[in-house]
C-alpha cells in the first residue's frame, strides 16, 4: 500500500523527515518496506533552463538542421544545432544544458553532452515536449510565452510536484490503516499531534435531475447504503494536483469523476462507485442477489456467470455492478455522462470476500471491503466527494442523500485490567499513560477503577475486540523498544529440564537432516481432492473441504504429506534435477464423527542417485537401506529405542516397513507404488518415510546417558541361520538381544542368501554377535555358554537351522 507524505501533511502537521516517519510507523506495527521519491516530471527538469534564440541560420552541411545561438543566462551565448522545423530567432525556448539528463515520454533516458554535429559544435539541446516527458508531441520545439529572464530554471515556469511515497506492508488485521486518514491516526498517537479533518458540509438540492430510489433486500449483506444524485457533470481530465496524487500511488488518471472516487478511496478508505444515472432503468437501485448462472458483463468487457451468492447492485433490467468488487460496462461513467448516482456503502466483509474469490477479482475496493471498512464513514465520504465534484466537474446536487442504515453498528466495550496490561507487556505502564495512548487512538476510556477500566472501540477498529487487542494497542504506541529484555530471558541448562521445547526439537532435527544432505521443503496445506479419491489409502469422506477456495484444484486440506511432496519432486525432475533428498515437517487434516483432526507429520523423500558417477566408482541409486538409516539416525538423535517392525504391502507403497513405538504406530517407510507416482506425474522411483512427529516429540528422551568405555576387550562370534522367508531380521534381532543378556552389545547382519543351495521358501542370514563384559575379560567358557543360549533361542523361537 502506497501512502503520500504530502497528503499526510493535510491531516497532521508533519515536520519530521520521511525516514523518521517511516521508522515511527514501522515501530508501531505499520511496516514501511520502502520510501520512494516521486516527481510529476521525472528528473524534476534539473539542468533545463529558459533560453532565447538570438540567431538562427541553416546548417552549412545539413539541409534539415539549423545552427543557432541561444542566450541561457551565461556570459557567452551557446551554439546549439537544432533539427526542429519551427525554430526561429527571438523565440523563448527550453534548453537542456550540458550534463542534464533527459527522461523522454518514450524510450530510455540520456545525458546531454557537448558534441559535434556535421562538423559544428553543439552545446546543449533545444527541447520538444516529448523529450522532457511533458507530452507526446514531437512536431517541434516548445515555444514559450514568458517574461522570465534567460537562464531561469524550467521548474520555476513549469510546476514540478515532488513527494515522498511510503510503501507499507499492511497486515490483514489493520483494515483501519488502509488509507491516508488511517495512517495519519497512528501518527497522531505516535507524535502527540492534532488531526485536522474537513468539517461535514450540508448538502442542499441545487438542480433538477433523474429521480433515483433505493431498496436493500438484505441488510445483513449490506448494513448501510447511501447515495446522492448529481447533475450538470462535465466529464474531462482531472486537475494536475489530482492526477499527480494518483500517479504517485501508481494509479492511472481516467477522468475527473472516476479520479475523485479513487481519491476518496485512498484518502479516507471508503470505496465509492459512480453510476451513469440516465442508464439506471426506471430510476430504481436494488441491492440484492441475482439468480445463479446470470451472465454479467464487467468493466473489463468480460462476461461472468454469477454464482448466485455474490451481492449485486441492480436495476429492474439486470445487474449494474458486483457490489464492492467491480462495476458493469453498461452503467459506468463515460464522456457523455451528464448525471450520476454516487454510491457509498458498508458491505458485509464475508459477502464481498466470497464474491471476489469466486470471480478471481482483487480490486482496491474489495481489498478494503473484505477486511472491514468503517460503517460510520459512507455519508462523510459522500459529502467530501460531492464537494470535489462541484469544484472539478461542475456538478450540482439533484437530490438529498439516501442513507439506509436500519441497525447502526455499535461500539465494542472491552473490560481491561491494569494487572493484565503490566503482565502481558512485561513492564509496568502507568494508568495515566495507558489512558493517554488509548484516547489518542480514539479508543474511549470509561468506568475507570483502581484495578482497570472499560475501553470503547469504534467499529472501524475491526482488530480491537478483546482485552489482549487493547493491550497490544498500548504497547505498539508506547514502543516495543521501550520494553527492556531480561538478561535471563533465554537460558540453556546443563541438567535435564522437564519441559520440552518442540520448536528447538524440530530445529535440532532439521540441522541433523541438513547435515546429511537433505533439503527442507514447505508445501501448501491445500491440495487436490482427486488425490484422496484415487490414492487407494485415503478416505475422501474424511477430507476437510474448503468452502471459499481460491482455486478449483486446491479444494481440500491434505490428509497426507505424500502428494504435496511428490509435486515438488515432479517439478524438480521435470527440470532435470533428478537426485533428490527432501524432508518436511507439516500438518495433515481430516474429519471424523467426533469433529476435525490435525496431526503433525515428518515426511522424508529419496529419489535418484545416491552418488554421482566418477572414475572412482560407478553411480549408485538410493535404496531402502539409505532411508532406513536416516530414520534410525533420527531415533538415535532423539534417544528413542525402536519398537516392533513389520512388513506391509498396502497403498501408497509397493512394499514397506511399519514402525511402532510401544503399541502406537510411528509410521511407515518404503517404496512408493507406481499408482501413487502417476497421480503426481513422477517418473522415477521414490523412497518415502511418513513418521508421526507428534509421537516422536512425546517419546523423545532428554539428555543421553553415557558410561566409561570398558577396559576389557570385545569378542566377535558369527552364526549362519537358515529361516523361513516370512521371518524378518528384526524378529531375529529381538530374539538375540533378549537371549544374549548383558554381554551381547550389538548384532549385525553381513550377508543374506536366497537360492538353490537351500530349500525353497527359505533364506540364510550370516550374523555377527559382539560380546563384552564391563567388569571382566571374557573366557571361552562364558562365550560358548552365551552362544549356546542364542542358538537354542533361534531354534525354538524362529525355527532356525544353524549352519556351520
Amino acid at each position: 500500500m502506497k501512502i503520500s507524505i504530502n497528503r499526510l501533511k493535510k491531516y497532521i502537521a508533519l515536520t519530521e523527515s520521511p525516514d523518521r516517519i517511516g521508522a515511527l510507523l514501522t515501530q508501531s506495527g505499520l511496516e514501511v518496506e520502502g520510501i520512494e521519491e516521486f516527481e510529476s516530471i521525472k528528473g524534476g527538469l534539473e539542468g533545463i533552463v529558459i533560453g532565447e534564440v538570438l540567431t538562427c541560420e541553416k546548417h552549412p552541411d545539413a539541409d534539415k538542421l539549423s545552427l543557432t545561438t541561444v542566450d541561457i543566462g551565461q556570459e557567452e551565448p551557446s551554439q546549439i544545432v537544432c533539427g526542429a522545423p519551427n525554430v526561429a530567432k527571438g523565440q523563448k525556448v527550453l534548453v537542456a544544458t550540458i550534463g542534464a539528463t533527459l527522461y523522454p515520454t518514450e524510450g530510455d533516458s540520456f545525458q546531454i553532452k557537448k558534441a559535434k554535429i556535421r562538423g559544428q559544435v553543439s552545446e546543449g539541446m533545444i527541447c520538444a515536449e516529448d523529450e522532457l516527458g511533458l507530452g507526446k508531441s514531437h512536431a517541434g520545439i516548445m515555444v514559450l510565452d514568458t517574461k522570465l529572464p534567460n537562464g531561469t530554471p524550467a521548474s520555476e515556469l513549469i510546476d514540478v510536484a515532488q513527494d515522498h511515497i511510503l510503501e507499507i506492508g499492511l497486515t490483514p488485521n489493520r483494515a483501519d490503516a488502509a488509507s491516508h486518514l488511517g495512517v495519519a491516526r497512528d501518527l497522531k498517537a505516535l507524535l502527540g499531534k492534532q488531526l485536522c479533518l474537513d468539517s461535514e458540509q450540508v448538502l442542499t438540492v441545487e438542480a433538477e435531475g433523474p429521480k433515483i430510489t433505493v431498496s436493500v433486500e438484505d441488510s445483513a449483506d449490506c448494513p448501510r447504503y447511501a447515495g446522492v444524485v448529481l447533475t450538470g457533470i462535465q466529464v474531462g481530465p482531472s486537475p494536475m494536483w489530482l492526477q499527480n496524487f494518483l500517479k504517485s500511488l501508481d494509479l492511472e488518471p481516467i477522468n475527473n469523476v472516476v479520479d475523485i472516487t479513487n481519491f476518496i478511496l485512498h484518502d479516507l478508505g471508503q470505496p465509492l462507485h459512480a453510476f451513469d444515472a440516465d442508464r439506471i432503468s426506471e430510476g430504481k437501485i436494488i441491492v440484492g442477489k441475482s439468480p445463479k448462472g446470470t451472465v454479467f458483463k464487467t468493466l473489463d468487457e468480460k462476461e461472468r456467470k454469477l454464482s448466485g451468492d455474490e451481492l449485486m447492485i441492480k436495476d429492474p433490467k439486470g445487474g449494474l455492478c458486483i457490489a464492492g468488487i467491480f462495476g458493469g460496462v453498461d452503467s459506468g461513467v463515460s464522456d457523455q455522462t451528464k448525471s450520476i448516482f454516487l454510491e457509498s456503502a458498508y458491505f458485509s466483509p464475508d459477502i464481498i470476500r466470497k464474491g471476489a474469490q469466486f470471480h478471481g477479482l482483487k480490486t482496491d475496493a474489495s481489498f478494503r471491503f473484505e477486511r472491514g471498512t468503517d460503517p460510520n464513514m459512507p455519508v462523510y465520504a459522500l459529502k467530501m466527494a460531492v464537494k470535489l465534484l462541484k469544484e472539478i466537474a461542475g456538478a450540482k446536487v439533484a437530490s438529498g442523500i439516501v442513507d439506509i442504515y436500519p441497525s447502526p453498528v455499535a461500539d465494542v466495550e472491552i473490560e481491561v485490567s491494569y494487572g493484565h496490561i503490566n503482565r502481558l507487556i512485561g513492564k509496568k505502564i502507568a494508568p495515566t499513560e495507558a489512558k493517554r495512548i488509548l484516547e489518542s487512538l480514539d479508543i474511549q476510556v470509561k468506568g475507570e477503577t483502581e484495578s482497570g477500566f472499560i475501553a470503547v472501540s469504534r467499529p472501524y477498529r475491526v482488530d480491537v475486540t478483546r482485552e489482549a487487542d487493547v493491550i497490544e494497542e498500548i504497547l505498539r504506541i508506547h514502543g516495543f523498544e521501550q520494553v527492556a529484555l531480561a538478561e535471563n530471558l533465554n537460558t540453556d541448562y546443563l541438567a535435564e529440564h522437564p519441559v520440552k521445547d518442540l520448536n528447538k526439537l524440530q530445529y535440532k532435527l532439521s540441522q541433523i537432516l541438513a547435515g546429511q544432505g537433505y533439503l527442507e521443503m514447505i508445501t501448501n496445506s491445500l491440495t487436490k481432492s482427486t488425490y484422496a479419491d484415487k490414492s487407494g489409502f485415503l478416505d475422501s469422506n474424511n477430507s476437510v473441504k474448503i468452502f471459499n477456495r481460491l482455486s478449483e484444484d486446491l479444494d481440500v486440506m491434505r490428509q497426507s504429506l505424500l502428494y504435496s511432496g511428490l509435486e515438488v519432486l515432479s517439478r524438480n525432475i521435470n527440470r532435470r534435477q533428478t537426485d533428490l533428498k527432501y524432508f518436511e515437517f507439516g500438518t495433515v487434516y481430516s474429519k471424523s464423527e467426533s469433529g476435525y483432526n490435525e496431526s503433525r507429520r515428518l515426511a522424508i523423500f529419496l529419489s535418484g542417485k545416491k552418488t554421482a558417477e566418477s572414475w572412482l566408482e560407478p553411480s549408485k541409486e538410493f535404496a531402502f537401506a539409505d532411508l532406513f538409516a536416516t530414520v534410525e539416525n533420527i531415533l538415535l538423535s532423539l534417544n528413542i529405542d525402536l519398537g516392533e517392525v513389520s512388513m506391509i504391502e498396502t497403498a501408497p507403497f509397493e512394499y514397506a516397513l511399519q514402525l511402532k513405538l510401544g503399541e502406537k504406530i510411528l509410521g511407515e517407510i518404503g517404496l512408493v507404488a507406481e499408482k501413487s507416482l502417476k497421480l503426481a506425474e513422477v517418473r522415477q522411483e521414490v523412497w518415502y518415510a511418513d513418521l508421526n512427529w507428534d509421537l516422536l516429540c512425546k517419546k523423545a528422551a532428554g539428555l543421553k546417558k553415557y558410561q566409561e568405555i570398558s577396559k576389557f576387550p570385545e569378542v566377535r562370534r558369527d552364526l549362519s541361520l537358515v529361516i523361513d522367508k516370512s521371518i524378518s531380521y528384526d524378529q531375529v534381532k529381538k530374539v538375540a538381544l533378549k537371549s544374549g543378556g548383558r554381554l551381547l552389545q550389538r548384532v549385525g547382519v553381513f550377508d543374506v542368501y536366497q537360492g538353490d543351495k537351500i530349500d525353497a521358501g527359505k533364506k540364510a542370514y550370516a550374523l555377527s554377535f559382539h560380546l563384552q563384559d564391563q567388569e571382566n575379560t571374557l573366557t571361552d567358557k562364558v562365550i560358548d555358554k552365551t552362544m549356546s543360549k542364542l542358538i537354542q533361542a533361534f531354534e525354538n523361537e524362529v525355527g532356525a537351522l544353524i549352519r556351520t
